[in-house]
């Protein structure tokens, strides 16, 4: 395991990078691979917030959790990491898909202006594989290439919890 931690507005202590790595240890269980996390402590009116985004197999997995102090943040989302690795794990196991395949990044943006920008490259996927990654980034939309037509898509999640595709003409 290789970690990356950042922090903004906070001062790092050795006692909390010692608790993240024990408690990001115990994936190393669950993953049968040696992996990357990188992880950003950030403090805003008084809340404190733990993003963990981990690159594994070409997937994206990511948590982010808030809560009053760093400690329960760690313990917060490293449960939520669990839980997707064990979903990730479940799923291509038992289909079988080859994994590989690279994540649609997040972008913010506001109404007047870009505020954020990202570029990333992606292999293409099939559209079950483009709705796992996009669940597992906990995102509404997910741009992938499709492995089928080998056009550019737009999977998005309905209001009424199915998914739409948008593809190109």
């Amino acid at each position: 395991m290789r970690l990356s931690v950042r922090s903004k507005d906070l001062e790092l202590t050795e006692s909390m990078r010692e608790y993240l790595e024990k408690r990001l240890s115990k994936l190393d269980k669950l993953l049968d691979q040696d992996f990357t996390a990188q992880v950003e402590f950030i403090v805003q009116r008084g809340r404190h917030r733990v993003e963990v985004t981990m690159p594994l197999n070409g997937m994206l997995i990511r948590g982010e959790e808030e809560a009053g102090d760093v400690f329960s943040c760690i313990d917060l989302v490293t449960d939520k990491l669990e839980r997707q690795i064990e979903k990730y794990k479940a799923r291509f196991t038992k289909k079988g898909r080859p994994q590989g395949f690279t994540p649609q990044p997040e972008s913010s943006e506001d109404t007047s202006k870009v505020v954020k920008v990202k570029k990333f490259a992606f292999k293409p996927m099939d559209i079950d594989e483009a709705i796992l990654q996009m669940n597992l980034l906990g995102h509404d939309f997910f741009v992938f290439q499709n492995a089928e037509t080998e056009s550019t898509c737009v999977l998005y999640r309905r209001k009424d919890g199915n998914y739409g595709l948008i593809e190109p003409e």
